[in-house]
């Protein structure tokens, strides 16, 4: 990693649809890629492309990645209408997942050029910046070899749950997708799918682990505070209109 720490531009678009936030991506993807292609044909080594990142909470919604099997939703077309649920097939890598409110989600929009080409090694700092912030509030989690995500009792098979899903893209080493993490989400919505995938674990959320809700603000700020010395990153906090 470079010492030298880069801007990473935050948005928070609040409380938004599915699409409008995947639009958002597409768009300030396309800019940062846009960018890292004009600069490298002008052979101009003394700009870098912007980062952002952007942090929301959905309207619930599952999401389906583009290696995922339809079969673990397990409501129709019909039911997920009449629970008021939408439904998107999505080009980032993994399974189902839900997101809805009370989730912290974040969509890092990052030129890894810029600090390390390491798809793994990414993964593993946005896990490690959930693992510190659930430590924070005397969480302790961890990995489990061979899946994703961030889990509790990850070492026992019996208790293992799931309270960070990850799933991103990169694409000419610029990242979009990232991580749902649950502080105070309605797990209910979970018995609609299989989460991921796993039929033999459960989710879980801060606010179930810790019996009370939580300050989603609060738990933000710590998220951001790790993300940013993990990776490097100087955070420049916007105005984000949808």
């Amino acid at each position: 990693m470079n010492s030298e720490l880069k801007d990473v531009y935050f948005h928070d678009a609040g409380l938004i649809g599915y699409q409008k936030a995947w639009d958002l991506q597409e768009q300030f993807f396309a800019l940062t890629v846009g960018e890292k292609i004009r600069l490298r044909s002008e052979n101009n080594t003394s700009q870098l492309p912007e980062n952002h990142f952007i942090y929301c909470e959905h309207t619930p919604v599952y999401t389906l990645g583009k290696s995922g099997r339809i079969s673990n939703l397990l409501l129709t077309e019909v039911e997920l209408k009449q629970k008021g649920i939408d439904f998107y097939r999505i080009n980032r890598g993994g399974d189902i997942t839900f997101h809805g409110p009370g989730q912290i989600v974040g969509y890092p929009i990052i030129d890894l050029d810029q600090f390390f080409t390491d798809i793994h090694r990414y993964l593993r700092y946005l896990e490690e910046a959930v693992i510190l912030t659930l430590q924070d509030y005397g969480i302790q989690s961890g990995r489990i070899e061979g899946l994703t995500g961030v889990w509790i009792d990850g070492h026992d098979h019996s208790k293992a749950r799931k309270i960070c899903a990850l799933g991103v893209k990169c694409s000419r080493w610029v990242t979009m997708h990232g991580f749902a993490f649950n502080v105070n989400t309605d797990l209910n919505y979970f018995k609609h799918i299989i989460p991921c995938g796993i039929d033999d674990k459960e989710v879980t959320s801060m606010q179930h682990e810790l019996g009370t809700e939580m300050e989603i603000d609060e738990v933000k700020t710590k998220l951001t505070a790790h993300l940013c010395a993990l990776f490097g990153w100087n955070p420049v906090y916007t105005e984000t209109t949808i």
